[in-house]
């Protein structure tokens, strides 16, 4: 949903949302550009529809992104530049809470700003990071990309590294995320801002420890501990 202010990240879980993904030339939001993006819609807790479409970068790929996600210039060259491909995705997502991988720190940002870029608006709908989400509820694990996620779940990892085959991934990493969440073991380590819905992080200050907002600056609430 496009507006003027971008949407919070919140810490939960949600039974209705959109989970999505993107593929780029490269990791700099300064200068990379999406060559794919793809969504599906959740509700109740089960997939309703997709989303899912290639994109023209106008550039060359690079072949270090190629060898990653397997996609290459000639199957983007008939392919719609992301203007085209963002406005459809945001018809796609409505108001629905958006979810994924990651996207706090790289995803969000690609969207973010070429919804600026193109129409001088932003994407407004908020957002959950399942890497926030798992870093929190299963802190046992040493490593949390998403297929390690998917492993620790025993779901499939085929097609990895595109982006609808990660969205289907990424839905079923959430789901078993929601368990998590609901569990009375982990409700008792967790705690969340009651003025942004993110998790609370104990640190210490000149007067001892308190809890902090992890969404810090953009959040400032504390607490004692």
């Amino acid at each position: 949903m496009l507006g003027d202010k971008k949407g919070r990240k919140i810490d939960k879980y949600v039974k209705d949302y959109v989970v999505f993904d993107l593929e780029t030339t490269g990791i700099s939001v300064q200068s990379d550009a999406v060559i794919e993006i793809s969504a599906v819609k959740v509700q109740k807790g089960k997939v309703t529809d997709e989303f899912s479409t290639l994109v023209n970068p106008e550039r060359p790929i690079p072949w270090q992104a190629s060898k990653v996600n397997n996609i290459y210039d000639d199957m983007v060259a008939r392919a719609p530049v992301f203007e085209k491909a963002l406005a459809d995705f945001d018809h796609f997502i409505g108001e629905m809470i958006l979810a994924g991988h990651n996207i706090h720190t790289f995803d969000m940002k690609f969207i973010w700003r070429d919804a600026q870029k193109y129409w001088g608006k932003t994407i407004s709908n908020d957002y959950i990071d399942t890497l926030s989400l798992a870093k929190q509820c299963l802190p046992q694990l040493s490593h949390y990309k998403l297929s390690d996620l998917a492993s620790h779940y025993n779901i499939s990892t085929a097609g990895a590294h595109r982006a609808l085959a990660d969205c289907g991934m990424n839905q079923k990493v959430f789901e078993k995320l929601g368990e998590e969440l609901a569990s009375l073991r982990v409700q008792e380590n967790l705690r969340l801002c009651p003025k942004c819905g993110q998790f609370l992080k104990k640190r210490s200050g000149r007067y001892g420890e308190f809890w902090g907002c992890s969404g810090y600056p953009a959040c400032r609430y504390t607490e004692n501990a």
